[in-house]
């Protein structure tokens, strides 16, 4: 007879992990079924990693701009790329270790092999030697999460066309990259590359760089990355990879015709798709749309017993939604009373290069299109003490609001540690805080923080420090 669970998670990043862990602390018997390293693409190839590789990357640029800080150092800097993937390897490794004991604290089980969902509440692990065990579930959640894009005309290869999980275990430093896409992952390993000496260019297909940002966030950041002497190509598509040579002969089809590169390594970064594929959904007959499974409000499919959450769903591909939807899905299931759904306007969004971007809400464009009179204010972080004091007088905060109700409509950010501002604006909004709340709202000084406050001062003609 096969084991028996009420709650049985496929995969074990930010969603899957989450999901197990909250279902045991609501008194369910839980296991995780994780084919490769607990923790998933987030601990392990994604979040974590990728910001221990830029916090090597800004360091650099501290030592090369050192004068700037009234220190002097004697002899060459320069990067020990080994060194720097190692340390990023490191992290990531004591990261998925603590997953490890999370799942012990919390007494769940952990399935090791590749996981398959079955008609009746059942799903398919096979290990490592091919033995394959069913195990039974009242409730099963898919958290499979997603993979690189690849493009039809841009096959990946692993060598010369790489993916994100390459780019972070590269055995040597290319003398020059080529970035396909402008979103979070491809700016955020532009300026590592660039910053430790590789000349890199981006090639985004739409008209700016980070385009779901607000415009002017993607301006501000092109900007900084021209001074980083990245070179930048919007709305512009790679047609074609040459690798037949030693590198790579790019063709880039532009608005002023057709250009090649030659360069040594090209990064897709052009998204991501779900993890949907062999997992048992068409033989179970769960629904799928676009690429992704299909769920309600609370991430039921439409085959009682199995859910869904994080990147294979429709939401935003964030590690954090993941958690978010982990935490509503399994409280769901347990019964909890006033289980709400997932305000999905109000999830911030951070990209971890530098200058860093934080975001939520509406932008100010959107808000115009959704029929709102708006004030909008901003601060230029080269008048924030802080800022300046830290060297890093770049980029600006700015926020939205409704000009009749004071309601916070949006925030966006650009500059010196704007990724850990964003969650007073998250729960501000939450909150239903207003515009003269925030201006009432005493802000500690001198910080980055205080830009919040600063810009809302400017959205209502009260600016002190402008």
């Amino acid at each position: 007879m096969a084991s028996q669970y009420d709650v049985i998670v496929l995969g074990s990043g930010p969603g899957g992990y989450v999901a197990a862990i909250r279902a045991s602390q609501l008194g369910l018997k839980t296991a995780v079924v994780e084919r490769e390293s607990l923790g998933g693409i987030c601990l392990n190839w994604g979040c974590i990693p990728t910001k221990a590789l830029l916090k090597s990357a800004q360091v650099f640029e501290y030592i090369k701009h050192s004068e700037n800080y009234g220190i002097t150092i004697n002899g060459e800097a320069k990067p020990d790329f080994e060194g720097v993937i190692k340390r990023s390897r490191g992290v990531a490794d004591s990261m998925s270790k603590g997953v490890t004991f999370l799942m012990r604290k919390n007494k769940i089980d952990v399935l090791a092999g590749n996981g398959k969902v079955k008609p009746g509440k059942k799903i398919e692990v096979t290990d490592k030697d091919g033995k394959a065990t069913e195990y039974e579930a009242k409730h099963i959640i898919i958290a499979t999460g997603g993979r690189a894009r690849a493009l039809p005309a841009v096959p990946i290869d692993g060598e010369k066309v790489i993916e994100y999980r390459k780019a972070m275990t590269l055995p040597n430093q290319p003398a020059s990259m080529l970035v396909i896409g402008s979103g979070a992952i491809g700016v955020e390993f532009a300026y590592v590359y660039a910053s430790m000496g590789t000349k890199v260019t981006i090639v985004e297909f739409l008209p700016r760089i980070v385009p779901v940002e607000d415009e002017e966030i993607s301006k501000e950041l092109a900007k900084q990355y021209k001074k980083l002497g990245v070179d930048i190509y919007t709305s512009s598509e790679v047609t074609k990879v040459d690798t037949g040579g030693k590198g790579c002969k790019v063709f880039v089809k532009t608005p002023d015709g057709e250009k090649t590169f030659d360069v040594d390594v090209v990064l897709s970064a052009a998204g991501v798709v779900a993890n949907i594929e062999n997992i048992g959904l068409e033989e179970t007959g769960i629904k799928t749309e676009r690429g992704k499974i299909t769920t309600d409000d609370f991430y039921r499919t439409n085959v009682e017993g199995y859910y869904a959450i994080g990147d294979c769903t429709k939401g935003q591909a964030l590690a954090h939604v993941a958690s978010a939807e982990a935490i509503i899905c399994v409280e769901k299931i347990a019964g909890l009373d006033h289980v709400e759904p997932l305000n999905y306007n109000n999830i911030p969004g951070c990209t971890y290069c530098t200058p860093e971007i934080a975001s939520v809400g509406y932008t100010e464009t959107a808000a115009k299109e959704a029929g709102y009179d708006i004030l909008v204010g901003k601060f230029p972080l080269s008048a924030s003490g802080k800022a300046k004091a830290a060297g890093a007088p770049e980029g600006f905060v700015k926020v939205i609001f409704d000009k009749k109700y004071g309601e916070w409509l949006g925030a966006h950010m650009i500059g010196y540690n704007v990724t850990e501002l964003v969650a007073e604006v998250v729960t501000a909004r939450r909150l239903e805080t207003t515009g003269h709340e925030i201006l009432k709202a005493v802000h500690p000084h001198p910080t980055i923080s205080e830009s919040i406050k600063d810009a809302t001062e400017a959205a209502y003609g009260e600016a002190i420090h402008l």
